[in-house]
């Protein structure tokens, strides 16, 4: 179910009279002077944008923020999911899956993307009782289409949709957008870009913490016990609910998309020979820095896991346990091999949208153990709004001059500054 976060009342921004575009302060019209202003002020109202692997919604957050770095002060004044709307979604998948693609079908979900993103801007103000004129800058993700980790000598490629220009025209508001090539250019996998503001929000002199993210794919952020930036680990783990969502739409035939709380993978029995022979990727034994999506895990990854599985005489509530139980033993295996050697694990805490899917958490609850596993509500920030609201730190550190990129957990070879800058007006 979709849900709505909001501060209480003393800690909104103050509505305005008019939400108009029209209303949005004077502001600099070059990225120079933009920059030289945001740094002038203490305080700022940052939203930040995130629609993820699974393409279902757009995270919004509005967040006041307050100091540089580490140092940063952060109040959640608000947060807002929007589905995408069906056309919109399947046009995201088609073109995510599509091996050869005109020019303009790009541009066309390009511009589609920032305008959706433009009025999930307009919803989540209206929802604070804010107006662009408050809001200094939005951080937005973009919709990623295609990423292809590094290989070979060749390095990460990763294309994010959702044009920053219109986001920035409708709105009024400068938007910091792209932020994942300029970690790519610099030798890294331009992914994972959240354990930053993990760190930043999450570390603990008390425990080791996995901030695990079950997202359309799983990833992990490690927080050794009083540890430093530099002893950040971070990697995709593997699939998410990319591949349990692809499954639930090819056995309803598009009619549904989610396995609602994991009730028909409660139904199935997981079959062992098969979650060995998915375990056998190599993927799995790579070890980090690593990245994954789609183009691996994805669509087509799931109708040869169905075709496959229909031959050894398995249900589709069977395939479903074991995507389960696939997702599970990787992010536990992950958790095992690479983590615990190094400082111990504590306690795993979860986000994304599988945190709903109850049949995933209890199989990662078992897995993990004797690390427990705990929604990351407990640590104070819903589990669906982290990423945007991760994202508002990181357009917080561009415009603040500072780097946003972990290149422990990237393997870019240093710290660099994330993201292209559009101006509002």
């Amino acid at each position: 179910m979709k849900r709505s976060t909001r501060a209480p009342a003393s800690r909104r921004a103050r509505p305005a009279k008019s939400p108009a575009r029209a209303a949005a302060a004077p502001a600099a019209h070059d990225a120079l002077a933009l920059l030289r202003d945001y740094r002038a002020r203490e305080e700022h109202l940052v939203v930040g944008l995130m629609t993820g692997t699974s393409a279902d919604a757009v995270d919004a957050a509005l967040v006041r923020l307050r100091g540089l770095g580490p140092e940063t002060k952060h109040t959640l004044v608000a947060y807002r999911e929007t589905p995408l709307e069906t056309q919109l979604r399947r046009e995201i998948l088609e073109v995510a899956a599509a091996q050869t693609l005109a020019p303009e079908r790009l541009m066309k979900l390009d511009a589609a993307l920032g305008e959706r993103y433009a009025a999930a801007v307009f919803e989540l103000l209206a929802e604070a009782g804010s107006v662009p004129r408050a809001v200094a800058a939005i951080g937005s993700h973009g919709q990623t289409v295609r990423h292809l980790p590094r290989a070979s000598g060749r390095p990460a490629l990763t294309l994010q949709l959702g044009s920053a220009a219109i986001l920035a025209e409708r709105t009024g508001i400068a938007v910091v957008s792209n932020f994942r090539v300029r970690d790519a250019a610099a030798g890294g996998e331009g992914a994972p870009l959240v354990p930053l503001a993990d760190w930043w929000l999450f570390g603990s002199a008390e425990e080791s913490r996995v901030l695990l993210n079950l997202g359309g794919m799983a990833n992990v952020t490690y927080l050794p016990r009083g540890g430093t930036l530099e002893q950040v680990v971070a990697f995709d783990t593997g699939p998410g609910n990319v591949v349990l969502d692809a499954l639930v739409s090819l056995s309803s035939r598009s009619a549904a998309r989610h396995d609602t709380g994991g009730e028909r993978a409660a139904r199935g029995t997981v079959s062992e020979p098969l979650l060995a022979e998915l375990l056998s990727d190599p993927f799995f034994a790579q070890p980090p820095p690593r990245s994954t999506g789609r183009e691996r895990f994805g669509e087509h990854y799931a109708v040869t896991l169905r075709e496959t599985g229909h031959s050894m005489g398995l249900s589709d509530d069977d395939l479903l346990a074991t995507a389960v139980e696939l997702t599970a033993v990787a992010v536990a295996s992950a958790i095992q091999r690479f983590l615990v050697p190094r400082a111990g694990v504590s306690a795993v805490y979860a986000s994304g949208g599988g945190v709903a899917n109850t049949t995933l958490m209890r199989a990662i609850g078992r897995r993990v153990a004797p690390a427990r596993l705990a929604r990351l509500d407990v640590l104070g920030v819903p589990p669906s709004a982290k990423e945007a609201l991760a994202f508002a730190f990181l357009a917080h550190q561009t415009l603040s001059g500072l780097p946003g990129n972990v290149p422990a957990a990237t393997g870019a070879g240093r710290p660099v500054v994330l993201g292209e800058i559009t101006p509002g007006v």
